[in-house]
């Protein structure tokens, strides 16, 4: 089982191909590359050029057109080839990040190429439950009474409010009753995210311990007093896997590759001794930079 799990490694794919890359050119004296007089165009690019020029300009080229993009790419292979002997290609950043994608995109490829299985996306699910979490839910009623127009009858008359709503029923209107404000009187089922825009963070976890249907209260808010009724109420839950999948397996690839890169990487600085010249200094002077601004 652990051979056929190291045959599935993407990265052991693409250090296959870059092995059998390497060998090709050594066996055959380094083919075309930047410092060969050897120019070859095989038919698999011309009909790319062709394709290219048929995407942008609707129509497949004529024979001189075709012509045309052949000399166009050889003399884009002579500019490239004379700029890499030349050292026009070294120290710059542009060049130098476009190689570096161009190389991590084959392990990229590679990756791609063993898609993740069912259990390896419910592994990833379930130790990341909190991320795919479906929020609460909860509707409300609530009325409004201003500690600025009540003043010290605000508690009083909350309660005197409180008993009365308890004696109206549940269709009890609330249009009349309390202080006018802004706020809503009613909010229908939605997330909790909903409650803690509307009044605050405090409140909405005051709302999490109120029992389902009675009138409660009073709640204190940045905005004074309510009287509060749980109309209904969902629980959080993270949702089966069929029903985030897209959203799974794209946090899984993206990790994976992360994962891939940094082994990539590692391995390669294998065959490298990097060597810094007053390393701490330099680091100093950069803080000492920061520092100063």
């Amino acid at each position: 089982m652990r051979l056929k799990a190291l045959l599935r490694e993407p990265l052991l794919h693409f250090l296959a191909i870059g092995a059998a890359i390497f060998l090709y050119f050594h066996w055959s004296g380094g083919g075309s590359g930047p410092t060969s007089s050897r120019i070859v165009l095989t038919s698999g690019q011309v009909q790319h050029l062709a394709a290219g020029f048929t995407k942008v300009w609707q129509r497949p080229p004529t024979e001189a057109e075709v012509k045309g993009l052949i000399d166009d790419w050889v003399r884009e292979e002579i500019a490239v080839r004379e700029a890499m002997v030349s050292g026009l290609d070294r120290d710059d950043t542009v060049i130098r990040r476009r190689l570096r994608l161009k190389l991590e995109f084959l392990l990229d490829d590679a990756g791609a190429a063993t898609p993740p299985t069912e259990q390896e996306l419910q592994a990833w699910l379930d130790a990341h439950a909190v991320n795919f979490r479906v929020e609460p839910e909860v509707a409300l009623r609530q009325v409004f009474l201003s500690r600025e127009r009540r003043g010290d009858r605000a508690e009083a008359d909350a309660m005197a409010l409180l008993r009365t709503l308890r004696s109206g029923g549940p269709g009890t209107r609330l249009d009349d009753l309390g202080d006018p404000t802004m706020l809503p009187r009613e909010l229908v089922l939605g997330p909790r995210s909903d409650v803690v825009r509307a009044f605050g963070q405090a409140f909405a976890d005051q709302v999490d311990g109120l029992a389902l249907g009675a009138w409660s209260g009073p709640l204190e808010s940045g905005y004074g007093l309510h009287l509060v009724q749980v109309r209904e109420r969902v629980v959080g839950s993270v949702p089966p896997l069929a029903l985030v999948r897209p959203a799974v397996e794209r946090d899984f690839m993206s990790d994976r590759r992360r994962r891939q890169l940094a082994t990539f990487y590692e391995r390669l600085l294998e065959k490298y001794t990097v060597v810094g010249e007053r390393l701490d200094a330099a680091a100093t002077q950069v803080q000492a930079g920061k520092g100063g601004k």
